[in-house]
């Protein structure tokens, strides 16, 4: 069975899925080649894999009519392969389908394509012994783009992988044009293009599962149709069972590298618009992040200024529910921070913020917290504020000095066993139990005397009367 990623490859520009701004730049970037050779002969595009990047490479050469030299991670990249193969292809003309010369002043163009370049191979050492075979990759590509006649196109998924070491001369010999996932209605319109192609019924909620859980990749999403099409003309909601779950990377850690490695302030709103949190979440994966990465002091100082401005847009923004301010949070928490360091550093590793974990594993505890209080204020007519205030300084310690007081007040909240032992603690559970029985009987009936009594009593006066925390 033919393999749809490549049957269905697009064949030009305008049938790449989103992105619709990278193709317009690389477009730009093609046409200034045909009136002269452009300052930038190289363009990387970055982003995440089935993003469309190769794709988007092979088409423009097809619109172009330019033949396209590919290497690959299937080819040996070190510094003798590049020479051979790209810096010869760089430096010689070209010829036409009929295989006639065409010289590059008249617009003879080949494209140069070298796929997955962030796995390039630098010179190693073995412990200080023996060079490894594959070594150089990087600045034998770098001195290819210096002396080209023809265009070069770098693709990468980890932009920052490509330019660190010797790959810095890379940063300002290449134009970078970075690649986004694209929404999902636009990967579900191509599933629904492929399925009319291929004579294919399908539930459209299968396409929408589809579309929605590949999280952006292109290739993934065309796959996963494939295999739930294999040997079925109809599709519906069960033939997802065939699927196990992916499980993608966030592209937050994307998002902090482009604060924090670079000072583009676009690239910089671009990247944290496409991700998938608010402000007050991007602001603790930047304050986590900020002493991991800024070394320097005087960085580091700037960066949590930024960030403390920020913060208190983020504040106003929740007091007022004026959604306008995000705006200004937003460039001082990015923009701020990126333009607050002086130095380039090699940290390559993002950790999760510690708050949102501990927020997380305490969440069972706050929901417990958070019913007692909504019983207390019921029960008692007054905010949660106030039946927070008094649960924290009055009645925990109540419950813990006084076993039949706490039982006689689990029947009159209707507390459960677990909000009884948030109250009580680890501490006093086991003597919870042990006592809840016996005495529960005793003041249950109790209690259920008292409530109807309490009852018909209201009913004879006629009174509503306002029933208080020590009205028991």
């Amino acid at each position: 069975m033919e393999d749809w990623t490549e049957k269905y490859r697009p064949k030009s520009l305008a049938e790449i899925v989103g992105n619709e701004r990278a193709v317009a730049e690389l477009k730009r970037w093609a046409d200034a080649w045909n009136h002269r050779t452009p300052k930038k002969r190289a363009v990387i595009l970055s982003g995440s894999p089935g993003t469309g990047k190769t794709s988007s490479a092979l088409a423009l050469a097809k619109d172009y009519g330019w033949p396209a030299i590919e290497l690959n991670t299937s080819d040996a990249r070190n510094a003798t392969k590049i020479k051979k193969v790209a810096t010869f292809g760089a430096e010689n003309e070209t010829f036409d389908d009929n295989g006639s010369f065409v010289s590059s002043h008249k617009g003879g163009r080949k494209l140069i394509v070298l796929d997955e370049a962030d796995n390039l191979y630098e010179k190693i050492k073995d412990n200080g012994k023996n060079d490894m075979s594959d070594k150089g990759g990087k600045r034998a590509i770098i001195d290819t783009i210096k002396i080209t006649k023809q265009p070069i196109i770098l693709i990468v998924n980890d932009y920052y992988n490509l330019i660190k070491g010797s790959g810095e001369n890379l940063k300002r010999t290449c134009k970078l044009i970075k690649f986004y996932n694209p929404y999902p209605n636009s990967i579900f319109g191509l599933l629904k293009r492929i399925c009319i192609s291929e004579g294919i019924t399908a539930d459209l909620k299968v396409l929408k599962t589809i579309s929605d859980r590949c999280k952006g990749d292109i290739r993934s999403a065309v796959n996963d149709l494939q295999s739930i099409c294999l040997d079925k003309k109809q599709l519906d909601i069960q033939s997802l069972n065939v699927l196990g779950y992916r499980d993608k990377n966030k592209i937050i850690f994307d998002a902090l590298r482009d604060i924090f490695k670079t000072r583009d302030i676009q690239n910089i709103k671009e990247s944290v618009s496409n991700l998938d949190e608010d402000p007050n979440s991007v602001i603790l994966w930047i304050t986590e992040n900020l002493p991991v990465e800024y070394k320097d002091t005087h960085d580091l100082v700037k960066g949590y200024d930024a960030v403390s401005k920020a913060d208190v847009f983020l504040g106003r923004t929740h007091r007022r529910q004026n959604y306008g301010l995000w705006s200004y949070a937003c460039d001082l928490m990015n923009g701020g921070v990126a333009t607050a360091k002086t130095h380039e550093y090699q940290n390559e590793k993002y950790n999760f913020p510690l708050w949102l974990r501990e927020k997380k594993s305490s969440k069972s505890y706050r929901d417990t917290r958070d019913s007692i209080v909504g019983k207390m204020s019921r029960l008692c007519h007054n905010s949660n504020r106030k039946s927070r205030e008094f649960l924290s300084i009055y009645l925990i310690h109540m419950f813990r000095n006084n076993l039949e007081f706490a039982v006689k007040m689990m029947h009159k909240f209707e507390f459960t066993e677990g909000e009884m032992k948030y109250l009580l603690g680890e501490n006093y559970s086991r003597e919870l139990e042990k006592s809840l029985h016996p005495v529960k009987t005793a003041y249950g009936k109790q209690i259920e005397n008292e409530s109807v009594t309490h009852d018909k009593k209201e009913k004879d006066k006629k009174e509503n009367k306002q029933q208080s925390l020590f009205d028991f």
